[in-house]
C-alpha cells in the first residue's frame, strides 16, 4: 500500500529534522536554525565570510576549509540538522547573476563538508530588505542593523521554507543536485 492510500485525504508530511538556514554575501553570513518539526525559525548567529580560501563548484575540498564553512559543520552537527536551505540570490526579474553562481559554489562545498545533509535553494528576493524594514520597526538603530540583519534574513528564508513545507508537504526550493545537473 503506498503513503497516499494509506493517508488519503490527510496532508503530506515533511520528515522530521532540524532544519539551518543560510544568508550568504561577500561579508557576512547569516543563520537561523529550526526546531525538529520546523515549527520554529530562530536566530543563530551571524558569521564573517571567510573568502582567504576560494573553492569552485565541482572542485576538490580545501586542506584548510574557510572559517565559516567550518563553524557551519559544527552547527549542523550540534543541532542535529537534516536540510539546510540557501538563500538563492535572483534579480528582480528572476534571472541569477554572479551571486547565485557564488552561492552555488558555497552550497556545493557545504554538500562535501556536511555529507548526508541535503542542500536546498529557496529564493532569497526582498529577505535582506525585509529584514531591515523589521528591525527599523522593531526599534533598532540602522547602526545596529549590521550585526543582526543577515540573521533575520536568514530567519525569513528559513519561515518561508517552513510555510511551503507545511502547505505543500515537501520540502522548499531546489535541491542543490538540480543545479549540478
Amino acid at each position: 500500500m503506498t503513503y497516499a492510500e494509506l493517508n488519503e485525504g490527510e496532508p503530506r508530511r515533511v520528515a522530521r529534522g532540524a532544519r539551518l538556514a543560510i544568508d550568504v554575501g561577500m561579508v557576512r553570513v547569516g543563520v537561523a536554525a529550526s526546531d525538529p518539526d520546523g515549527i520554529l525559525a530562530s536566530p543563530v548567529e551571524t558569521l564573517a565570510r571567510d573568502r582567504s580560501i576560494t573553492y569552485t563548484r565541482g572542485g576538490k575540498i580545501p586542506g584548510v576549509l574557510p572559517k565559516d564553512i567550518a563553524a557551519l559543520r559544527d552547527i549542523a552537527e550540534e543541532r542535529f540538522i537534516h536540510v539546510i536551505y540557501l538563500g538563492m540570490p535572483k534579480h528582480l526579474s528572476g534571472n541569477q547573476g554572479a551571486s547565485a553562481d557564488m552561492a552555488l559554489d558555497y552550497g556545493d562545498l557545504l554538500s562535501k563538508v556536511i555529507p548526508g545533509v541535503e542542500i536546498r535553494y529557496v529564493d532569497e528576493r526582498m529577505t535582506s530588505v525585509t529584514a531591515h524594514q523589521a528591525l527599523h520597526a522593531s526599534g533598532k538603530s540602522s547602526k545596529k542593523h549590521r550585526s543582526v540583519v543577515d540573521q533575520v534574513a536568514a530567519v525569513i528564508i528559513l519561515e518561508t521554507a517552513l510555510d511551503t513545507e507545511k502547505k505543500s508537504g515537501e520540502r522548499a526550493g531546489t535541491a542543490l543536485t538540480d543545479y549540478l545537473e
